[in-house]
């Protein structure tokens, strides 16, 4: 599998998640306030809860059920109730278009 474009960049607002699924798989798309655009799992490992719906700030996703708030760059949670991390993903621009590769994950750092 190689990179599917997933959303036009212009779509983007900055630090609002926009949630897309590519091959089956839930992603969560953000343009931080930096203008960097990161690619992580839309799901909450705490509960079934879409990380689209949440709050970003800086470079993390807050989930808005618990609080829980994810690192875009590494998809590690940052305080409880959250424990374990969420997939991040390489993400490519290509004029317009953001491409994203939804079985390649990014090691966690």
């Amino acid at each position: 599998m190689s990179a599917t474009r997933a959303c036009a960049l212009s779509e983007l607002e900055q630090d609002t998640p926009l949630r897309v699924e590519l091959d089956g798989v839930p992603i969560c798309v953000v343009k931080d306030s930096a203008g960097e655009v990161h690619a992580i799992g839309d799901t909450c490992t705490h509960g079934n809860i879409s990380l689209s719906e949440g709050f970003v700030e800086d470079d993390t996703v807050e989930c808005w059920a618990h609080g829980s708030r994810f690192s875009l760059r590494t998809g590690q949670p940052l305080n409880l109730p959250a424990y374990e991390p969420v997939p991040v993903y390489a993400v490519a621009i290509d004029g317009d278009d953001v491409l994203i590769d939804p079985t390649v994950t990014k090691s966690a750092a």
